[in-house]
């Protein structure tokens, strides 16, 4: 029966709060439901509660109060499964928010994670000492422990010698009754066999059923000699004795159906940094697949299938490599190899050994491998962007489902062949079959018109793969999990002798069929789930296949939305709209406001992680415009024609606030934002800076170089240096610059009216399209004239400001077209051409390093990181580092949005003891100073520092800061 999606009355409610020490993380507002009900898979359903456990005994507690009411119970963290194992119309338990523990032990032998980390957050810490986890899923950016752990995750490497199961090491089980098993104690048998008698003893007996049933031994055999996701992983009773052990190993791959993994340890492998990788082109699937005995047997860490259609897929790419473009596909079929090692040195052996046998392959073109990072990305980003090219192709409206299916090695041409029928035969044509050649896994996209809440097409073509797949001897599922998608087809791959096992299993763990029923184990007659219809919102945001990529780098994704929430939420109220729910309309459309536009930072990082390069801020950007009223837009809009004035003001505002006592403004600003819109009025306090400095007038471009001058540039200072004072006792970023280029020997030149421009970020953040016209338009012709017509390069002294003038040019070119006129950033110029120019830094001792979400949007956080690591012994980027959620003028507007998105880092930073802290945007360097209460300042503060000449003997030199 289905489970409604209304909230229960208020005594179910108060016993689910109950179970939480804070009532209050427990949600049934609509809008925290709907943006829950979208994960990665094409399942739609809406739970009727939203739980945020801290840890293990709040979960027993949930488990009992949900058991209680039958209400169902499921897990949720990194939202990546694509099977519908993380959905629920019942209790829905985020486990993202907290278990993020990272725990390295014995060196970055082990580690100790909880189920909230994320694969790439684990990986970060490890790297520190040579290592990384084994498995290594594409999804790992967002991807979470907790789904790893329960889909028994593997990737393009790790195959089955270093998936999940077998490289682990112990966990931590909470089971429906409340029970909590440690693997790890010494004595873990004998207290499960103490606190659990029933399910110790039939945990031993179905060990004894398996093992004495031969037909069992050999399909478990058969099936588990290759990456195999379906169903429970009933090799744990042939391969463990200890009825612990077994149920440790049932956890693995068993989608959160057994009960909560609150801690794993898993053993790690060695990081191989140094890789070779060459893209072997073939004139058909049988020479591809023909030829990988022989490339397995020299020993790569992948091998990469891409059939004719990937192969023109990737070549619609611009970013594609030559050795792709070149091809004439037609019946091709490619082979992606790369070779991998702890040293450039043992990788180039590791290449040279394997070029005979590669060269004799029969390839349609030459066996190279190439060590160069450029080639290597492009043929990665060919081969990974496969599903981020046909999703986006996708017509509006319908839904891109990526499968995966194994079969053994032999098999894999005529499975490759049938399946590329069988998209012909359904009328499934933009289809492309890829995958992990060496295990013999393959994965498959088609798009799906799923408007009518299920497809007869897809049923069908469903039912002729698993025929296919299963003939060929192969598991449907390798890597993504049963789910509820293939739930059904469980016991037609097992046999019903090893499904009733399976069946056992889960009536032992979890008697009362709590945990995500349908998942796994499929429940006869129970109604098909419904399915999401993606409807046309926002043409920002259309194209989201809602993967969950962005979510991790998102400053307010543990304060209120992420852009995939954003978007979902968006197309719930579209729902909702055309279903005529008004009152249900009413109540997301008021909670949006502040949930999702307000407390974005529009800092564009989701654009980074998303395969499609979605930029939800893009669609947050324009609603707050929508919003906005005529005063408010016609002041921004006379903002924009007195800018100069307007920074001067607000330096003047906070020099004066700087010298009252502190009191009087902190009271003065909560009193305006309590009779206003807080999202206007900014709130003071005494971590800000007074004001800055007016910013240098117009210094004459020379039709000529003058001879002393090794370079020259335009300079553009930010404004933001008018409005905030520097952190003391530097002289700020813009007088720091100058200090260095002129020992460095590069003149500066200033634009005209160069304390009236502006980057355009302030406006286009709000949304206020006529200010940022003018705005543009003045700052393109401005630069256009100082630069002489693009001859000069342009150089601003904040990050966040060069990618805004960056954007501004690319919206408003100036007369030579786009492109014609350059913008650098001061950490690009400083790396590339103030370093060797300048006279050794005085090196301080250990530097904390904040790279910023402009840095990297920017492409210069290597060039940040080799400034820092000249001017300082040590330098250390927290491992939480992200973006600070200060943009701009958010950490003033709603500084709970910066103390949620630093709060992690700064934990991080406040265990370190160190001489500088330093960042490349002062917006940026006041939110780490607001989390952290150490200063930070722009690392060319450091650098004019660390390179500012000594007092000589005569009087020679100075070593005071400039002004």
């Amino acid at each position: 029966m289905s489970v409604p999606t209304t909230p229960r009355p208020d005594g179910d409610r108060d016993r689910l709060a109950a179970a939480l020490a804070d009532p209050a993380r427990l949600s049934r507002r609509a809008l925290d439901r709907l943006k829950m009900a979208h994960d990665a898979s094409h399942y739609a359903m809406t739970p009727q509660a939203v739980a945020t456990p801290v840890d293990a005994v709040e979960v027993g507690r949930l488990f009992a109060a949900a058991a209680a009411q039958g209400l169902p119970l499921t897990f949720r963290s990194g939202g990546t499964s694509l099977s519908g194992q993380a959905s629920t119309t019942g209790l829905l338990v985020d486990t993202r928010r907290h278990f993020r523990d990272i725990e390295v032990l014995e060196d970055g032998a082990r580690v100790r994670v909880g189920p909230g980390a994320t694969v790439r957050a684990v990986n970060t810490r490890l790297a520190r000492y040579g290592r990384k986890l084994g498995p290594d899923p594409a999804s790992e950016v967002a991807c979470t422990l907790g789904g790893v752990v329960a889909n028994n995750s593997s990737g393009m490497a790790c195959g089955i010698a270093a998936n999940t199961y077998t490289t682990l090491d112990s966990l931590v089980l909470v089971l429906p009754s409340g029970t909590v098993v440690d693997s790890s104690a010494p004595d873990a048998d004998a207290r499960l066999r103490a606190d659990e008698p029933e399910l110790h003893e039939g945990l031993a007996r179905l060990r004894e059923r398996v093992r004495t049933t031969p037909g069992s031994v050999r399909t478990i055999e058969r099936l588990y000699a290759m990456k195999n996701t379906m169903g429970y992983g009933v090799n744990s009773f042939l391969d463990h004795t200890a009825p612990v052990d077994i149920l440790a190993h049932l956890a693995v791959g068993s989608e959160g159906t057994l009960g909560f993994v609150a801690s794993v340890v898993l053993r790690t492998v060695p990081l191989e940094p140094h890789a070779m990788t060459g893209l072997l082109v073939f004139d058909d699937l049988a020479g591809a697949t023909g030829a990988l005995p022989d490339i397995v047997a020299t020993g790569p860490a992948t091998v990469e299938l891409l059939d004719a259609a990937a192969l023109r897929v990737g070549q619609r790419d611009p970013g594609a490599d030559a050795s792709l473009r070149r091809i004439d596909v037609r019946e091709h079929a490619a082979l992606l190899v790369e070779y991998q090692a702890g040293t450039a040195e043992a990788v180039a052996r590791r290449a040279e050994q394997a070029r005979p046998a590669l060269e004799g392959l029969g390839a349609s073109g030459p066996a190279e491998l190439t060590a160069d990072p450029g080639a290597r990305a492009r043929l990665w980003h060919t081969r990974k962007g496969l599903y981020a090219t046909v999703a986006g192709a996708r017509p509006r409206g319908t839904t891109a489902l990526l499968e995966d299916v194994v079969v053994p090695v032999p098999e894999l041409l005529p499975t490759c062949e049938r399946l590329i029928g069988l998209f012909a035969e359904h009328g499934y044509h933009d289809s492309v079959v890829f995958g992990h050649a060496k295990d013999g896994n393959l994965h498959f996209m088609l798009t799906e018109d799923l408007s009518a809440g299920h497809s007869a097409r897809l049923d069908a073509f469903t039912e002729d793969m698993v025929s296919l797949v299963l003939h060929h001897g192969g598991s449907l599922k390798a890597e993504h999990g049963t789910g509820r998608m293939m739930a059904g087809y469980v016991e037609r791959q097992y046999g019903p002798e090893l499904y009733a096992v399976m069946r056992e299993v889960k009536a032992l763990c979890d008697p009362a069929g709590v945990l995500a029923p349908g998942v796994l184990i499929a429940r006869p007659g129970a109604p098909e789930p419904a399915v999401k219809v993606p409807l046309a919102v926002d043409d920002e945001v259309d194209d989201c296949v809602e993967c969950g990529y962005c979510e991790p780098v998102c400053p307010s994704r543990d304060l209120t939305t992420t852009p995939r929430q954003r978007i979902a939420l968006r197309r719930e109220m579209a729902r909702l709209r055309r279903a005529g729910e008004e009152a249900t309309l009413r109540e997301v459309e008021a909670d949006f406001a502040y949930d999702a536009v307000d407390t974005c930072a529009v800092d564009g990082l989701c654009a980074t992680a998303c395969p499609l390069h979605i930029n939800t801020g893009d669609l947050m950007k324009r609603l707050r415009g929508e919003a906005a009223g005529p005063v408010l837009r016609h002041g921004w809009a006379a903002a924009a024609r007195h800018w100069g004035a307007a920074t001067r003001a607000a330096s003047t505002a906070l020099t004066t606030a700087d010298a009252l006592p502190p009191a009087l403004p902190a009271a003065a600003t909560r009193l305006l934002r309590r009779l206003a819109d807080p999202d206007v009025v900014p709130e003071w306090s005494r971590d800000l800076p007074p004001g800055g400095h007016r910013r240098a007038g117009r210094t004459p471009a020379p039709t000529a170089r003058p001879e002393a001058a090794r370079s020259e540039v335009v300079l553009f200072t930010s404004c933001t240096g008018t409005m905030f004072g520097a952190a003391p006792p530097g002289p700020g970023a813009g007088a720091a610059l100058r200090a260095v280029c002129e020992r460095a020997g590069v003149r500066l030149v200033a634009p005209e009216s160069g304390s009236g421009l502006c980057c355009g970020t302030p406006w286009r953040s709000k949304g206020m399209g006529e200010g940022a016209r003018a705005m543009e338009e003045r700052t393109s012709a401005a630069l256009w004239e100082a630069t002489r017509g693009g001859e000069l390069d342009v150089v601003c002294d904040a990050a966040s400001c060069s990618e805004g003038l960056r954007t501004t040019l690319a919206r408003t070119p100036p007369p030579g077209g786009a492109g014609s006129v350059r913008v650098r950033d001061a950490v690009e110029l400083a790396a590339t051409d103030l370093l060797g120019a300048l006279p050794p830094p005085r090196r301080v001792g250990r530097l904390v390093l904040h790279p910023t979400c402009s840095t990297t949007r920017l492409g210069v956080d290597e060039h940040l990181r080799r400034v820092a690591e000249a001017v300082a012994e040590e330098v250390v980027v927290p491992a939480a580092a992200g973006c600070c959620g200060f943009a701009g003028d958010r950490g003033l507007l709603h500084p709970e949005l910066t103390a949620s998105a630093t709060r992690a880092e700064a934990a991080e930073v406040e265990g370190l003891t160190a001489d500088a802290y330093v960042s490349a945007n002062r917006t940026c360097e006041l939110g780490m100073t607001r989390a952290t209460g150490r200063d930070y300042r722009h690392v060319v503060e450091l650098l004019e520092q660390t390179t500012r000449p000594r007092p000589g003997p005569h009087g020679g030199g100075t070593d005071q800061p400039p002004r």
